[in-house]
C-alpha cells in the first residue's frame, strides 16, 4: 500500500465523529496535495452527510441553486458504477459549461476523479478529488493513485456508515479461510490476478473463487471493496 493511503487510514481507523471523518477529509487533501477532496452520502430515505473540502459559499450556492440536477459529475456517476475521470463525462451542453466555470471560478478545480459507490440498503455516495492541471498531469495522476483513491472511498464510506449507523453498519464476522486471506493479501500488495495466481501456485479459475468467496463472507461489493474491508477489520497479515 502507498505511504499516503496508510497515512489515511490509520487517521480514519481513529475516527469516531463525523467530525473526526471530516478533518481525515482535509488530510487526505495534503497528503495528495489537490484542490479539494469530497465526499457525500445519500441514504434510501434521502439523509445527506458530506465530508469536504470546498468553501461555504461555493456549497451555499450548489445546495441553493439545486445543481445536483444537472451536475454532470452527479447525473454520470449515478449512471455507473465504475469510477470516472470528468474528462469522460459530457460537457457539451451550454448549462454543463457553464456549471464547470461557476465551478472553476469557485476554485473547484478543472480535473476530477469521482468514485460512486452503492452501500446498504440502498444508499448512494461519492468520493471525489479535484485539482487543477493540465491532461497529462492529470493522467500521471490518476494512474499512479487510482487503486488507492478506489480503497480511501471505500474506507471513508464504511467508517461514515459506521458512525452514523452503529455496529449495524458493520460487516458480519465471518472467519476467512487462509487461501482467501492469501489471495486479498496479495491483491492488497498490488499483485495483478495472474500475479496472484502464481505466487500461489493455483490457477486463475481458483484464485477467482476465493475471491470471491471472501467477497461473500465481507460482504463486499467487489474486489477492491474486499480488500478495503479486510484490510479495515485487520484480517490481513503482511
Amino acid at each position: 500500500m502507498a505511504a499516503v493511503l496508510e497515512q489515511f487510514i490509520e487517521g480514519l481507523q481513529q475516527a469516531s465523529t463525523l467530525d473526526d471523518v471530516q478533518a481525515s477529509v482535509f488530510g487526505l487533501r495534503e497528503l495528495y496535495d489537490v484542490e479539494h477532496v469530497v465526499y457525500h452520502s445519500v441514504n434510501a430515505t434521502g439523509g445527506q452527510y458530506a465530508a469536504l473540502t470546498y468553501s461555504d459559499a461555493w456549497v451555499g450556492r450548489y445546495v441553493s441553486e439545486e445543481y445536483e440536477r444537472i451536475d454532470p459529475v452527479v447525473v454520470g456517476c449515478y449512471q455507473r458504477f465504475h469510477p470516472v475521470d470528468w474528462r469522460r463525462l459530457d460537457w457539451s451542453g451550454k448549462v454543463s459549461r457553464d456549471f464547470m466555470g461557476e465551478a472553476q471560478d469557485a476554485g473547484v478545480g478543472n480535473q476530477g476523479y469521482t468514485v460512486p459507490i452503492r452501500g446498504p440498503s440502498g444508499q448512494f455516495a461519492l468520493f471525489t478529488v479535484s485539482h487543477n492541471a493540465t491532461d497529462a498531469k492529470w493522467t500521471r495522476f490518476t494512474e499512479a493513485h487510482t487503486r488507492d483513491l478506489i480503497l480511501a472511498a471505500h474506507y471513508l464510506n464504511q467508517k461514515a456508515l459506521e458512525i452514523e449507523n452503529g455496529d449495524s453498519a458493520k460487516s458480519p464476522t465471518r472467519a476467512l479461510s487462509p487461501r482467501e486471506r492469501d489471495a486479498l493479501t496479495l491483491l492488497a500488495l498490488g499483485y495483478s490476478r495472474a500475479q496472484a495466481a502464481e505466487s500461489l501456485e493455483i490457477s486463475e479459475h481458483t484464485l477467482r473463487v476465493y475471491i470471491e468467496g471472501a467477497r461473500y463472507k465481507l460482504g463486499a461489493m467487489n474486489t477492491t471493496h474486499a480488500v478495503a474491508l479486510a484490510l479495515a477489520q485487520g484480517r490481513l497479515v503482511f
